[in-house]
């Protein structure tokens, strides 16, 4: 960390200061109406305003960072780590960066005092300020890209394959039924949804991407889909060349595991000129159709086309127009509902070396 930056200390370290703690301790100024900006995954700027005399006998200011505490909080924000922050004081605003106490898409308080270290160690302060509440922001292109790297490490060899499919209950391709939201059965397509919470917690996608999902990896020894599937007993299958035409852009969206040594990609296939596209644009790393290391299309001098998928990772597609049932067919599956296998708000493993990056999980 550079002088601009806070260095964490544990609690006990910050023990002598907390003992005067709210005290005021005159002359230091007192925190006023605290700013919070340049907010990323793992960081943010905080300033300040401070009234009246006594600027010049501050030599640290403390912050009090905690996470907000609600019913879908971030699970795997780092336990037992300091929340009081020591930094020398610099000019304001100054930066405070840190993976190990700081997660993405999560919600925190601060507040801060001004502090004066005496001869014997011990830190004279200030009031602590008003308490302001932030939320850190999802993974940028930078953190994305460094997750593509670590996918692409593992990806392995491309097979072939020609259909994508979607598995799910037997009334949801056939029954005129309202209890699927992303299932139009008047017109029988298959609508975008709402992409689940499942994978890394800083995925820019998760709760905020509209797509149907499909799944195109092919068993090694037979080159089709696997008789099993986590999500229902019917399968939709529908030719490759119908969702990723010339005219389909493919993004990374995220990798992670779920605590096994299985490994999922998340991929996005958006049409040129839709509402999924624009989304992705800026947000997400743009692959190239015919070279990258998880889905291609390739064409050949006759003007056909052939598709490939990593055969190491299992991939996990999101279209985001939606579906006519009538491009495809519908069949029931000849192995099991293996529901064990469902990566449905599955949470990331934090501790998998392969999958992770260094900032909040």
């Amino acid at each position: 960390m550079n002088g601009e930056q806070l260095q964490s200390r544990c609690d006990g370290e910050a023990s002598a200061s907390a003992a005067s703690g709210d005290v005021d301790v005159d002359p230091l100024p007192v925190p006023r109406l605290l700013r919070i900006s340049n907010v990323t995954c793992d960081s943010f700027n905080i300033g300040w305003d401070m009234e009246g005399g006594g600027r010049e006998g501050i030599t640290h200011y403390f912050i009090d960072l905690n996470k907000k505490e609600n019913k879908s909080c971030n699970k795997f924000k780092h336990k037992d780590v300091p929340t009081k922050l020591v930094a020398k004081a610099v000019p304001l605003p100054m930066t405070v960066r840190g993976h190990w106490f700081l997660s993405p898409r999560t919600e925190y308080t601060v507040s801060a005092q001004t502090a004066a270290k005496r001869l014997d160690g011990d830190y004279a302060v200030s009031r602590w300020s008003e308490i302001v509440e932030f939320c850190t922001a999802d993974y940028s292109t930078l953190q994305l890209n460094q997750l593509l790297q670590k996918a692409e490490a593992i990806a392995g060899r491309m097979l072939p394959f020609t259909v994508f499919y979607r598995n799910h209950q037997k009334d949801y391709f056939y029954q005129a039924s309202t209890s699927y939201r992303s299932r139009d059965a008047q017109c029988r397509r298959m609508l975008p949804a709402v992409k689940d919470h499942s994978g890394s917690h800083g995925s820019p996608i998760s709760g905020t991407l509209e797509g149907v999902f499909f799944s195109c990896n092919t068993e090694f020894n037979t080159g089709k889909p696997p008789q099993d599937s986590p999500y229902g007993p019917y399968r939709f299958q529908i030719g490759a060349d119908l969702l990723f035409d010339q005219n389909t852009n493919v993004y990374f969206g995220d990798f992670y595991c779920m605590y096994t040594s299985y490994h999922y990609v998340v991929l996005v296939l958006a049409p040129e000129g839709s509402s999924g596209n624009a989304f992705c644009k800026g947000r997400l790393p743009a692959l190239h159709p015919s070279d990258n290391h998880f889905l291609r299309r390739v064409e050949g001098a006759d003007g056909s086309l052939s598709f490939l998928h990593a055969q190491d990772v299992l991939l996990e597609v999101v279209y985001t127009d939606p579906v006519n049932l009538s491009s495809g067919a519908v069949e029931p599956i000849g192995g099991q509902q293996l529901t064990s296998q469902s990566t449905v708000n599955a949470k990331k493993d934090p501790s998998c070396k392969v999958c992770n990056i260094s900032v909040g999980r």
